[in-house]
Parts: structure tokens; sequence; C-alpha cells
């Protein structure tokens, strides 16, 4: 272990202290630190330091917290609400503007069924009239046909009833002739014919 060198004091210098006491008195100064035992912030004589010291961070802190933090706190809050309530309105919008839409697509859907209906009814009037105009002009030729066809059929019917009495009028004759062996008159034969009529 190294002696600490000794440094020579001028005799003549006022206050002079001898190496020896200044040894002394620095261990007695260390000696009384130590032999008190306690910290020195829980000292009676350093609390005004401490008290000053906690002061000045305080307002140090209390003005970073209110005019720096807080006031960025306050536009992020106020952001995250102005984002939320633009989302909430928007959702709402497109919401009202979907109900809107489909409302709209009903109507349509409505009308187009109506529509629908309205050409089918229309449609099916349009073929029924038609069908029916067709029945009266096939009913009406098929009518004109059989008045013709009963026209030819009474006119043959009066010529076969014309052709009748001169038929049975030469029949008459001829069979008198073959029974008898003399022909018969004209108006005898004809009595018999309407006679027998």
């Amino acid at each position: 272990m190294t002696t600490p060198p000794v440094h020579a004091v001028p005799s003549d210098a006022p206050h002079a202290v001898a190496p020896a006491d200044t040894h002394a008195t620095t261990e007695a100064a260390h000696g009384g630190e130590h032999g008190s035992g306690g910290l020195p912030q829980f000292e009676f004589q350093h609390w005004f330091g401490q008290i000053v010291y906690l002061v000045f961070l305080f307002v140090i802190l209390y003005a970073l917290i209110a005019k720096v933090f807080a006031p960025r706190m306050r536009r992020v809050f106020d952001e995250r609400a102005s984002t939320i309530s633009t989302a909430v309105e928007t959702a709402r919008q497109v919401q009202a503007e979907a109900a809107g839409q489909a409302e709209q697509a009903k109507a349509e859907v409505a009308d187009a069924r109506a529509k629908a209906r309205a050409t089918a009814a229309a449609a099916k009037a349009r073929v029924t009239d038609e069908a029916n105009r067709r029945a009266a002009e096939e009913e009406a030729v098929v009518s004109a046909r059989i008045a013709e066809a009963e026209t030819a059929i009474g006119k043959t019917r009066d010529a076969a009833m014309a052709n009748v009495s001169t038929i049975a009028t030469d029949t008459a004759s001829a069979i008198v002739e073959h029974l008898t062996g003399k022909a018969a008159t004209a108006a005898e034969v004809a009595a018999a014919v309407k006679g027998a009529a």
C-alpha cells in the first residue's frame, strides 16, 4: 500500500495545517458521515432543495402535459370521434340509399308484372277475337255452301218431281198396252196417274 506524498508547507504561510492534522480532519469528516448511517434525502437540511427540485419538475411536467400531450390527445380523440360519426353517418346514408333502391326495384318489378299481365291479357283477347272472327267467317262460308246445296237440291227435286209425272204417264201407258194389247189414250193415262197420286 503506497503512502500519499506529503507536500511541504511553508512555515510562514498563514493558517497552515500540519499534514497529520489534515488527515485526521478528513477522517473525522468521513467517519462522521459513515457514523450517521442515514440517507441524505431524509435529512432535514436537504428538504428545501428537494422541494424546490420537485416543484420545478412538477411545473415542467404540468406545462408539457397541458401544452403538448393533452392537446395532442384531445386532437386524436376529436379526430377519432369525427371519424366514427362520419362513418356512422355514411353507413346510415348508404343504408337509406339501399332501402330506397330496394323500394324502387320492388316498384319496378310490380310495374313489370302488371305490364306483363296486361300484355298477356291483350294477347289473349286478340287471339280470342281472331279465333272468333275466323270461326264466324268459316261459319258464314259453311252456311253459304249449305244454302247453295239446299238450293241445288231443291232445283233437282223440282226437276225430278216434274219428270215423275211424265215417267209415270209413260209407264202407265206401256203397262196398259202390254196388258190389254191396246194403247190407252193420254187422257185416260193422265186420269189414272192423278188418281194414283
